[in-house]
């Protein structure tokens, strides 16, 4: 039985949360995304830059492909993307052009976030909301990293 007192954006970030790990288990930067449409995860990813050798194969874009697939166009303006990390810039115009009607994000990216950039690199329309387990988020990304080092 769910935890009634779990909010539906903590729910699905939990989801985006295990794709990070998944991510994290391949030696990927773990950043996790899930778009939900109509209440259900029609999309599932985490980054694969390092698998691709790609530096455009963030989770988020891995996301959007799967979820305009997964719905048959290419707007996904009744969805939400959940992901772990602040979208970059790169991320965020993709998600401009595919309209998504939310972002919910963990942690922000004082570094490389989207949001250093005004005006706002996100569709005019899409719904923002940061900080969602932010803590959890955040901690998986240090962590990686301080392995690294």
């Amino acid at each position: 039985m769910e935890n009634a007192n779990v909010s539906p954006d903590e729910k699905f970030m939990r989801e985006a949360i295990k794709e990070a790990l998944k991510g994290r288990d391949r030696d990927e930067v773990p950043i996790g995304a899930v778009v939900e449409c109509g209440g259900r995860i029609i999309a599932r990813a985490y980054n694969l830059t390092e698998a691709l050798n790609d530096a455009t194969a963030h989770a988020e874009m891995q996301a959007i492909t799967m979820a305009t697939s997964a719905i048959g166009g290419k707007y996904l303006d009744k969805c939400t993307l959940y992901v772990t990390v602040e979208p970059c810039p790169m991320c965020a115009a993709a998600l401009a052009w595919s309209q998504v009607k939310r972002v919910v994000y963990g942690a922000p990216d004082e570094k490389r976030g989207y949001s250093r950039f005004v005006p706002s690199l996100m569709h005019p329309k899409t719904e923002v909301t940061g900080g969602v387990l932010a803590l959890e988020c955040g901690k998986i990304v240090s962590d990686f990293f301080k392995g690294k080092r």
